[in-house]
């Protein structure tokens, strides 16, 4: 595999995955009255795990090109304080700033003069390819949880 083909890969992977299916597909169409209730035995509502991957993909999107960031406190930082998003509009604005910054990390993997396997000037020894790596990866184990929750919720296909 060459460089360009891991990084479409790597694009791929965070966007699409293997053996899940598509943040979009998990989100998507969600009853308003759904969104935030937390199913019987479980710590999380759609808001909750909605918000929690925005929170946590940005903060990996700004740590991979902002020396000066600073990620928000572990891990009361990477979750919202109440399980009801605090309206209809903010759902929505939520979904389109992951798409955004999903888009936004995928130009940095894309482009050549971003080294996959250099660690970042600051960090602790992180590159892009890691980064890259821990998006997918974050993404998809919430994307399964989202899963479970829209069919204890009733509101899954």
């Amino acid at each position: 595999m060459n460089d360009a083909d891991l990084r479409e890969h790597l694009c791929w992977l965070i966007r699409e995955g293997h053996a899940h299916v598509p943040f979009e597909e998990a989100f998507d169409d969600v009853p308003v009255a759904k969104r935030g209730l937390r199913p019987p035995g479980l710590p999380w509502s759609l808001w909750e795990l909605l918000e929690h991957i925005r929170i946590t993909q940005w903060d990996i999107l700004e740590f991979s090109r902002d020396p000066g960031h600073a990620s928000p406190p572990h891990p009361e930082g990477y979750w919202p304080d109440s399980p009801e998003p605090p309206s209809a509009n903010i759902w929505n604005e939520t979904f389109e700033r992951i798409l955004t910054d999903r888009d936004e990390f995928e130009t940095l993997v894309r482009d050549p003069r971003n080294n996959l396997f250099e660690p970042f000037a600051w960090g602790d020894g992180q590159h892009l390819l890691r980064e890259a790596t821990l998006i997918a990866d974050h993404n998809a184990y919430h994307v399964g949880q989202a899963i479970a929750v829209r069919r204890l919720l009733g509101c899954w296909k």
